[in-house]
């Protein structure tokens, strides 16, 4: 069942990142060269102790090839705490100056004991409906 929700996922040691991806038609305007998605990702922490989220790097990859890093503290303002057995979401956005175009990356994490690890996001595409390329 949590996979129709979130088609893609990638897991790494005991943390599962799932992704679910969306095009906003609303965020859109295809004449002017933009389309919009929202994505929500779910971090699922299966260990025994709590992990940090600290970093994001993202690898934005658009319809032509060009490639941006966005790289930063946390997820939308926050470096959440998750506890064993406990999981986090948060929605975000991504444009882009093509209809179709793929996001991936990894999450740097912090275990109790203060080893630090990342955890990969997996790859998925964003591709706007046929009809509004």
């Amino acid at each position: 069942m949590i996979e129709a929700l979130f088609p893609d996922a990638a897991t790494t040691g005991t943390v599962t990142v799932r992704v679910s991806c969306s095009y906003l038609p609303e965020q859109s305007e295809p004449a002017r060269g933009r389309w919009f998605w929202a994505y929500h990702i779910r971090i699922e922490n299966e260990g025994a102790g709590a992990v940090q989220l600290l970093t994001r790097h993202w690898i934005i990859t658009d319809g032509r090839g060009a490639r941006h890093t966005v790289e930063g503290e946390g997820v939308v303002g926050e470096q959440p705490l998750i506890a064993p057995g406990a999981s986090y979401d948060y929605v975000s956005g991504c444009p882009l100056a093509t209809p179709t175009g793929s996001m991936q990356g990894s999450y740097r994490m912090i275990a109790e004991d203060g080893r630090t690890f990342d955890v990969a996001i997996p790859k998925f595409a964003l591709t706007a409906p046929a009809g509004v390329q």
